[in-house]
């Protein structure tokens, strides 16, 4: 399907999507409420939502936050799986994969706030790259 809006064409988001994607399969199989599961699933939703709504955001700092917010919901996403596994609700081999998902998210959401933030320098995860080539920036707008 096209891409409507300008975060959709983001990989970062897309990247985000199907972990959400995987996410919805995988509550599927936990039974019981959890404050853990409860909590993986407002996180993994919260990704992408920050991610779009950065994108409405002209200012750089106001950008930055919002990619602030989605980087530290994807730690939740991790330590929440962690939660889980500790619990035996799961397996780390269950899980596996999905960190390594979440390592690449992270990477990305540090990538871009490394652009945007100049805090950023206190990040302890590396930059991966974010696929911007289709992103429609304020700065550059406005710079011509």
């Amino acid at each position: 399907m096209k891409p409507l809006f300008d975060h959709e064409k983001l990989d970062v988001y897309q990247e985000a999507i199907a972990f959400c994607g995987w996410v919805g399969g995988f509550l599927d199989k936990i039974s019981g409420k959890t404050a853990a599961r409860d909590q993986l699933d407002r996180a993994s939703t919260s990704i992408p939502l920050n991610i779009a709504e950065r994108n409405g955001k002209f200012s750089a700092r106001d950008r930055a936050r919002f990619i602030e917010i989605a980087r530290g919901s994807a730690l939740e996403c991790a330590a929440s799986l962690d939660v889980l596994v500790a619990r035996r609700f799961t397996t780390m081999e269950d899980v596996r994969a999905a960190k390594e998902h979440l390592v690449r998210l992270v990477q990305m959401l540090v990538g871009m706030l490394r652009r945007f933030s100049e805090r950023a320098d206190v990040l302890r995860e590396d930059e991966g790259s974010f696929g911007i080539e289709h992103e429609h920036d304020y700065e550059q707008e406005h710079d011509q």
